[in-house]
């Protein structure tokens, strides 16, 4: 049992975070006792929960989607492959964490959107571009190609949807790219290289990029919703205040909502049972002991899900829009040093959120071990750090300014398309799939809430959204910069190396 290691990945994401909201809580923007209680025990479940589903993650639901790819792979079918993948997708994003409270999060905003139809749809784009992105690496489409053409796409739809849910849209890619998602897409990737056609050598490049193009999916299906709920009238937003919690006081707030939790974490994690049981019949037939082990996983994710979610709900992400709208409000009416220090707050949360997080230590030695130690694990700490503490930091901004998040994006994936043209392909598969790592569970929770919160006290609502894609969008710039860097060295010491053959002889 990894439990301890576990726990420490969680603790060291969470704690920096609750570290700087008690101290801004208890001097430039005071929370009330009561709310900051609420808000460390909060954060206390969460970093429990947060540890529980991890565990259930690699105990049961990352071995079933290997052994679910394995098998899919020897059956040497594509169309069974394709439709399977999709099915898994599927199901998995609908119990993934993140979606559930990013769907809250929308929710709060749009009152009238229902959050499980927001769920299904970024779930039915997961499973399709899954489908897809399998297929490119089946066929050896080329990933760059692949890549301009999803964004092109990507970017015509947002003509056609309303200002007012294009940041939503683009949030729900790297919301996506979560705990429960991530292992899964990882798992399929790795049996698929192994059906490549004419049994053909894969080089290192084929092996990333499924996440990446998967990250699409949700931007399109979202985009197209966006669309229809124009069409029908529904997106009127709503400024819904930090007492969402007001009929509740104290510690009587977690206990209110664990009924409604519990639901929610049921109807969450039933899909993956259904699946286990439907693929455990017809196409694994694991040996009762290995069956064993997933259910117990299964179990441990629904347990940890349930205690996050209580943490999220009870404290954790009021405290944080509280926290916003404090700060937003002295910003927005009295400006000069409350406007440097909400901006300020926002470029150290991005700071911390991405240096706390796990994926991106995995994200940084990959890239150390890929370039022989070439680029340095701390020198990509420091450029993904401070991309995304530029990313959050414009978000501030744009929450009191209310300019159009397209004007950050459109140049953003402009410049990270451009940079495809110069970098290695294996550097920019690796940068497309980071593109979720930096925007993890804290991303989705705290600095959503924050920003949430700044947006409504500048007098905004739709403002607030768009800051997950923005700190999503920074790898996919520092990556292939870090490529490109990496190609350039590694051509001079090839030059050296010819100079010095030449030499000798």
């Amino acid at each position: 049992m990894n439990l301890i290691s576990k726990f420490k990945e969680t603790i060291n994401s969470v704690l920096p975070v609750m570290a700087i909201v008690i101290v801004l809580g208890l001097t430039a923007a005071p929370l009330g006792g009561g709310l900051l209680v609420r808000f460390v025990l909060g954060g206390l479940l969460l970093i429990l929960g947060l540890t529980f589903f991890l565990l259930g993650v690699d105990v049961g639901i990352q071995p079933l989607g290997e052994q679910s790819g394995a098998a899919l792979t020897s059956k040497k079918s594509l169309p069974l492959l394709l439709v399977v993948s999709f099915v898994i997708g599927f199901l998995v994003t609908v119990a993934e964490p993140d979606i559930q409270v990013f769907g809250d999060q929308i929710h709060s905003v749009f009152s009238a959107v229902n959050k499980s139809h927001i769920v299904y749809m970024i779930a039915l784009g997961v499973g399709f571009f899954i489908m897809a992105g399998l297929f490119r690496t089946i066929v050896s489409i080329n990933l760059k190609l692949t890549f301009l053409i999803c964004y092109a796409g990507i970017f015509v739809l947002t003509f056609f949807t309303p200002e007012a849910f294009r940041g939503i849209a683009f949030d729900s890619g790297g919301a996506t790219t979560g705990p429960m998602t991530v292992p899964f897409i990882l798992a399929l990737g790795v049996g698929v290289s192994s059906v490549r056609a004419s049994g053909r050598n894969s080089n290192n490049a084929e092996s990333f990029g499924l996440t990446g193009v998967t990250s699409v999916g949700p931007v399109a299906a979202m985009l197209v919703y966006g669309i229809i709920l124009a069409q029908s009238g529904s997106l009127v937003s709503e400024t819904i205040g930090s007492g969402e919690h007001a009929a509740s006081s104290g510690f009587k707030v977690f206990i209110d909502i664990i009924p409604d939790v519990v639901h929610e974490s049921f109807l969450s994690i039933v899909p993956v049972v259904l699946m286990l049981f439907v693929f455990q019949i017809f196409l694994l037939r694991l040996p009762p002991h290995k069956f064993i082990r997933i259910i117990i996983g299964i179990v441990y994710a629904f347990i940890g899900l349930t205690v996050f979610l209580i943490g999220v709900k009870g404290g954790f992400m009021e405290a944080g829009s509280k926290l916003g709208m404090i700060l937003g409000t002295k910003a927005s009416e009295i400006g000069g040093f409350w406007y440097f220090l909400l901006i300020f707050t926002g470029l150290v949360l991005g700071a911390v959120v991405v240096c706390a997080e796990p994926a991106v230590w995995v994200l940084t030695e990959q890239v150390e071990n890929l370039s022989g130690g070439t680029i340095r694990r701390k020198f990509m700490m420091v450029f993904l750090s401070a991309g995304a503490a530029i990313a959050i930091g414009l978000t501030m901004w744009r929450a009191l300014a209310g300019f159009s998040l397209m004007n950050i994006l459109v140049p953003g994936y402009v410049i990270a398309l451009s940079l495809m043209i110069f970098c290695p392909s294996l550097f920019t598969g690796i940068a497309f799939d980071s593109g979720g790592v930096a925007s993890g569970p804290i991303t989705s929770t705290f600095v959503l809430s924050f920003t949430i919160g700044a947006s409504q006290a500048a007098g905004g609502s739709c403002d607030s959204f768009g800051v997950i894609a923005l700190v999503a969008m920074t790898p996919l710039i520092a990556i292939q910069i870090l490529g490109i860097v990496y190609n350039i060295k590694l051509k001079h010491i090839q030059k050296i190396k010819i100079g010095q053959a030449g030499g000798e002889k």
